[in-house]
């Protein structure tokens, strides 16, 4: 597969990649940096912001979220101003990570304890202080997960009956059945660890198969719905982060990824490969 960088953009620690399909635009953050980045029309917008951000979604109504260290913020596209939605997750000392929505628009939300100094210096993981919550599009917040580590990928089967769901600190990829009330049931687990770098984000093909970044893997693996590797992808950089299908026709598969040690000259750029199968839309947060 031919890879190559989209923009001359190098993010310390790329993340969270969604593909609007109404604008065909691509939003991603540079959490590290504090960065809200889009891609429409070829054209690289970046949003500088007050805090470390880890995902920037597109809103029904046409503003965005921004999932800031201190709560889920509205981000008004055109003059900047920052409206605060919700706080989900009242721990101290914690910041979001993984965050994406349903089917229903409703974002879930992973987070952890912060491990990125005013800097962008790397902190210590000393304690399991992360989360997962969902907030509805009235804001209301419901938790579903305490006790994590490093939150990573989110993804739902077609009848939004299971969801898949990662934490790094395990190496684990795990799966959850969502209950009628909407609370998850004993995590199953689905794939892990492997040689090839620890899970990352994610993302699912028509066909129900994930992609998972490995981070310090140099790849991503592309797993069968009962969770076997099927094959390989390697990538020109160290450390990527998470991936996202986009294009006219969902067959562009965008790749984020980090700065690393071993400074590969492409570590922290935007990737994107053409693949043979299409992936599954991202969705817009309903409020």
């Amino acid at each position: 597969m031919s890879c190559h960088a989209v923009t001359a953009h190098r993010a310390q620690l790329g993340e969270g990649p969604f593909w609007d399909v109404p604008t065909q635009a691509l939003y991603w953050v540079n959490i590290a940096g504090k960065q809200a980045l889009r891609l429409m029309n070829g054209q690289l917008q970046i949003w500088q912001l007050p805090e470390h951000v880890s995902a920037f979604i597109p809103c029904a109504r046409g503003d965005a979220l921004v999932t800031l260290s201190s709560g889920v913020y509205r981000l008004d596209l055109s003059t900047e101003a920052l409206t605060l939605l919700c706080v989900a997750d009242t721990q101290p000392g914690n910041r979001g990570n993984e965050a994406r929505c349903d089917a229903q628009g409703r974002l879930w939300l992973g987070t952890m304890q912060n491990n990125i100094g005013e800097h962008g210096e790397d902190l210590p993981i000393t304690r399991r202080s992360g989360g997962l919550f969902r907030i509805d599009a009235d804001a209301q917040v419901t938790p579903l997960l305490r006790g994590l580590g490093i939150p990573n990928t989110l993804l739902w089967n077609e009848e939004g009956t299971q969801v898949h769901f990662g934490d790094s600190l395990d190496g684990m990829l795990y799966q959850y059945s969502i209950q009628p009330d909407g609370q998850l049931a004993a995590p199953q687990v689905w794939f892990g660890p492997h040689s090839r770098g620890g899970p990352d984000g994610s993302a699912m093909d028509a066909e129900g198969y994930l992609w998972n970044a490995r981070w310090d893997g140099s790849c991503l693996l592309r797993l069968t719905p009962t969770g076997e590797v099927d094959r390989i992808i390697e990538l020109p950089v160290s450390r990527p982060t998470s991936c996202v299908f986009g294009g006219p026709n969902l067959t562009t598969l965008y790749i984020t990824s980090a700065a690393s040690p071993l400074d590969h000259p492409l570590d922290g750029a935007l990737l994107a490969i053409e693949v043979d199968v299409p992936g599954t839309p991202c969705h817009r947060f309903a409020g």
